[in-house]
């Protein structure tokens, strides 16, 4: 395990990388595109939406589908290229969508904000909703603390999620779509104490953002304030730490033609008026020992 290099820079706010046949793909947020990138750093524009993207994952024919935050709908990128709507969300989505994990049976459990993080309002607790493969939608599960990444282990049994403002992942059983049996897989810290988003953010120990999972059933976590990496084994124990370049670390996936690279999407700040205007953010990526496992 070394430190990481850079991949791909002058990007507006990379989030939510997934690896898939060769090719790294990522969403940039203020241009509005989702790339796809190969290990050399080659970048080519895989699809183009009005909106803002930001969760990704690929149905198992092959199309990606896409989360439009503000707008709340979960696109979806056919084969000629076409941009549709496979949900719309605004109905139980309480703040703008976010991350979100496509599994085996072609289930989108995608999560949001639930509040208006850019506008400064106070953190509250929001769902989970559950996409079925024909684009019906209900929520999954309740009183998540800022639900973001996701991740389903080989077994499809178990999905474990990141509450960012919870300072902790929460992990579910999976049985037939359904979510059962919530329990806390790796806290970082008490809860916090106040609805406050600064507070919260500097006072936690680990601000959780995008995460993966690896053969040994740890888990990568993006460390947004702490800028890093980190591996976490669950109970919470930090098993490893990679730092990210001094930039904020927002999402990381582990990929490459063994499963041995990890990428994480870095960027000096989450203010969308820094990001959008300056252009900053970038993919990083390093080698590690453990290769990946489970989905994304």
């Amino acid at each position: 395990m070394s430190a990481f290099t850079t991949l791909l820079d002058g990007l507006s706010f990379t989030e939510c990388p997934r690896w898939r046949d060769g090719r790294l793909y990522v969403s940039d947020r203020y241009t509005r595109r989702v790339l796809a990138v190969s290990v050399d750093g080659a970048a080519e524009t895989y699809a183009c939406i009005a909106g803002l993207p930001a969760g990704l994952g690929f149905l198992s024919d092959g199309r990606l589908l896409i989360t439009s935050m503000r707008d709340r709908k979960v696109l979806r990128r056919e084969h000629d290229g076409a941009i549709v709507e496979h949900a719309g969300l605004s109905a139980l989505a309480p703040g703008e969508l976010n991350d979100m994990l496509v599994d085996r049976e072609d289930r989108a459990w995608v999560g949001n904000f639930g509040f208006d993080l850019f506008g400064g309002a106070p953190a509250c607790a929001t769902v989970l909703i559950r996409v079925a493969a024909d684009g019906t939608a209900a929520v999954a599960a309740h009183d998540l603390a800022f639900p973001n990444g996701t991740v389903l282990t080989p077994d499809g049994r178990t999905l474990i999620l990141a509450e960012t403002m919870a300072s902790r992942l929460s992990a579910f059983t999976v049985c037939n779509g359904l979510l059962t049996g919530r329990r806390t897989w790796a806290a970082f810290g008490d809860p916090p104490a106040t609805a406050d988003v600064g507070r919260i953010m500097k006072e936690a120990a680990v601000v959780p953002d995008g995460i993966c999972l690896d053969a040994e059933g740890a888990v990568w976590v993006a460390d947004v304030l702490k800028r890093r990496v980190i591996r976490v084994a669950e109970g919470g124990k930090i098993l490893a730490e990679i730092k990210t370049n001094g930039l904020c670390a927002f999402a990381c996936m582990l990929g490459g033609d063994d499963g041995r690279t990890l990428f994480a999407c870095a960027a000096p700040t989450f203010d969308e008026t820094e990001a959008a205007a300056h252009h900053r953010s970038s993919v990083l990526m390093t080698r590690v020992a453990v290769p990946h496992a489970g989905l994304p």
